[in-house]
């Protein structure tokens, strides 16, 4: 039986930066790694073998192919999503293009985080993709708009969101701000319940797979701005 805290998953494999996150992740408060694959591949046969899933999972961009067949960290974000839709995702890589980012959270993680990272900040990062479900820093929101910027037309109309209420309008700009649940509440006065509810509700009617498809969703229609 694991232990209580945030259960780490690592999909990496450089051994030595496996290690070293395994070893920086291990002296967190409330934090321990309980699955590590050294390729993309395998990670879902592994994960249904295992009694206890992580609630996080950090995957490398740059995996080993499965023979001939490239498997990244792109195809493992899709398989896991689909497999596992509980797991949260953090992607770990070298690349800080804001198209690449944005490409990242279009697949399905819940946030991206490059290699040369501070630690403090992948601390925080697994703490917000946790608890809010989703680390959507100021950069990843750029490059989110830019992106979505590249491929609608400058001052088109979106009708599509004008399905979405004013209340749940407020809840997307809070979610895009990172805000709790609780936070949400708090600030709407309303039930975390209620919340949660809208929450469900949002993600039904944007076709969003989680928390940062929603932020896609808001940048897109333009419900919020940098």
């Amino acid at each position: 039986m694991a232990q209580n805290g945030i259960h780490i998953g690592l999909v990496e494999d450089q051994f030595i930066f496996r290690e070293g996150m395994k070893s920086l992740i291990q002296n967190w408060p409330n934090m321990s790694v309980i699955f590590e694959s050294g390729d993309g591949h395998s990670v879902i046969e592994k994960l249904k073998q295992t009694s206890f899933r992580p609630d996080v999972l950090l995957i490398d961009f740059s995996l080993p192919p499965l023979g001939e067949q490239e498997f990244n960290g792109l195809d493992v974000i899709q398989a896991v999503t689909n497999h596992f839709p509980d797991i949260k995702i953090l992607m770990l890589s070298i690349h800080d293009d804001e198209n690449f980012i944005a490409k990242v959270i279009e697949y399905g993680a819940h946030g991206h985080l490059v290699k040369e990272s501070d630690p403090d900040d992948v601390r925080k990062a697994i703490h917000a993709v946790h608890e809010k479900g989703s680390y959507i820093n100021e950069k990843t929101l750029r490059a989110i708009q830019h992106n979505m910027g590249k491929k609608i037309k400058p001052n088109q109309p979106y009708a599509q969101h004008t399905k979405l209420t004013k209340r749940e309008q407020q809840i997307v700009e809070l979610i895009c701000l990172q805000h709790t649940t609780e936070e949400i509440a708090e600030k709407l006065f309303i039930s975390t319940k209620t919340v949660n509810g809208h929450r469900i509700n949002l993600l039904q009617k944007t076709n969003s797979r989680n928390t940062a498809g929603l932020v896609i969703y808001a940048v897109k229609n333009q419900l919020v701005s940098v």
